[in-house]
């Protein structure tokens, strides 16, 4: 089951767009009903851009995850996220095309609200090092020491909700 939620960026875009602004729309829900367009953005950003092993980008904790997937005004999936049942945020994603509209901070601040929503007094994420600073501009802050995932840079962050 999924549930519809439209948006529209809050930031110029990085490439150069028509002059309305950049429409999208999220769903969240299970793996069962987002599972295929979650995993076109996931394969096509870790895997394909960023060489992740194939074998190791789905796993057994999609099927009990939240996830959130953005589509363009065309339907097309171009950004994804998950929240893990302890609070952890992952699997953020948003195609090369798509970046710079403020689709990943939509995705980043839904999974949040719905994590509060829940009742977790705080999130966490494994940021890759490259991407710490789109974090902090949400209010996360770095928890530990860098550590590398896949061959990847990555470090540990920390939101507390109030």
């Amino acid at each position: 089951m999924s549930q519809d939620i439209t948006a529209q960026s809050d930031s110029a875009p990085t490439t150069p767009q028509p002059a309305s602004e950049t429409r999208y729309e999220i769903r969240i829900g299970d793996w069962n009903s987002l599972r295929a367009d979650a995993q076109i953005v996931r394969f096509e950003v870790f895997v394909h851009e960023q060489n992740v092993p194939a074998e190791i980008e789905l796993d057994d904790m999609d099927a009990v995850c939240l996830h959130a997937v953005a589509y363009d005004a065309a339907g097309v999936p171009i950004g994804t996220g998950r929240l893990l049942p302890d609070g952890h945020i992952g699997r953020m994603a948003v195609r090369k095309t798509a970046r710079g509209g403020g689709i990943g901070g939509a995705l980043l601040q839904l999974l949040m609200t719905q994590a509060k929503s829940r009742g977790d007094t705080h999130v966490v994420l494994s940021s890759q090092t490259q991407a710490a600073p789109f974090y902090e501009r949400h209010g996360f802050q770095r928890d530990g020491d860098e550590f590398f995932e896949a061959g990847i840079a990555h470090i540990q962050m920390r939101f507390w909700f109030n």
